[in-house]
């Protein structure tokens, strides 16, 4: 049942208990850091979210997971009514998707209330996904690079210190699909590094156990041998497994930074090696590749699903279309009745 409305201003400024209640300060870092967007577009989906916030709290909304699909269609109503132009209303519609995708991503939802305002025959993006030689290229670069360090003179402890966790950071977004708020959150009692699985505390306390593979098991124990002490400061790391090198647990802002860093050093060698990396990568670009590649490889979508965090399994299914939609592109492309 559609809900009323009521009038209200677009809200422009900042508000911390909306924002907060909101989550519109992580989706600012994720647009500007993860999607690279524009100031002026970040500015943009910014104003759109903060003003379908405000409209939410007026008609008792009081966090996204209270919102429904009648209330965004009252928010689309309203406007409608106020006289906004039809460009500046989809970009309103594109941001509350954007907006909601992050959030289910995220895990702060367990789905997305945007689904049934897709505009007719728009298509879901599929995402985008590395080739594991691509992946493997940025992996071995990081250990080179972490093994070069260690050897190297002119630098500080910490510094080298800090390039065996990148390895290891990145070991992980590949290695056990970690979201990036899993990442830095992880704590260090939070691995088992015998039985090789880490405990995930996702939103409202859910736990999930995740394998940690051979390989990001060997970069978490050369980590902990050798990095991780030089970087810890008792009374500033709280436990946290990957510490910065002022000794806090890393920041969002911090990972995707790590990320960008090590996708840009391994493109040279991706393009010798005959599989370029293009465009951009971000950490969620090694938890769409780990979901991809176990599927592809025969793995259950169950057993991928629950590896993931997904609360539906639908959200799941969106990696069985990757390899199908190459397929078809390449059928268009080549075959003469197509």
């Amino acid at each position: 049942m559609t809900r009323g409305w009521k009038d209200v201003t677009v809200a422009v400024g900042k508000n911390p208990d909306r924002d907060h209640a909101f989550r519109v300060e992580l989706f600012e870092e994720y647009l500007r850091f993860e999607r690279n967007l524009s100031d002026r577009t970040v500015a943009a989906y910014l104003h759109d979210c903060r003003g379908f916030a405000d409209f939410a709290l007026e008609n008792d909304a009081r966090n996204p997971s209270a919102v429904d699909y009648g209330l965004l269609r009252s928010w689309m109503a309203e406007l409608s009514i106020r006289g906004l132009a039809p460009g500046t209303a989809s970009r309103a519609r594109s941001a509350l998707r954007t907006y909601f995708a992050f959030l289910l991503e995220e895990g702060y939802l367990s789905e997305d209330p945007t689904e049934r305002l897709e505009s007719p025959g728009r298509r879901s993006r599929l995402p985008d996904v590395l080739s594991v030689n691509q992946v493997l290229c940025i992996l071995d670069t990081a250990r080179k690079r972490a093994e070069i360090a260690s050897g190297a003179g002119g630098l500080t402890a910490r510094a080298k210190a800090a390039t065996l966790r990148d390895a290891c950071m990145l070991e992980f977004l590949y290695g056990s699909g970690l979201r990036i708020s899993e990442l830095i959150g992880l704590a260090v009692r939070d691995i088992e590094i015998e039985s090789g699985f880490a405990i995930i505390r996702g939103k409202g306390d859910k736990e999930r156990i995740v394998p940690v593979g051979g390989g990001a098991r060997r970069a978490l124990l050369r980590y902990l041998e050798d990095g991780r002490e030089l970087l810890e400061r008792p009374e500033k790391s709280s436990g946290a497994l990957f510490l910065n090198q002022r000794g806090t647990p890393i920041s969002r802002t911090g990972a995707w930074k790590i990320v960008k860093e090590a996708v840009e050093r391994a493109r040279p060698e991706a393009e010798r090696g005959g599989f370029p990396i293009m465009g951009s990568v971000t950490p969620h670009t090694f938890r769409h590749s780990f979901a991809t590649h176990l599927l592809d490889g025969g793995a259950d979508l169950v057993a991928v699903q629950e590896m993931l965090g997904h609360a539906d399994i639908s959200t799941t299914q969106i990696y069985t279309h990757v390899d199908r939609s190459y397929l078809q592109a390449e059928h268009r492309r080549y075959h003469p009745r197509a």
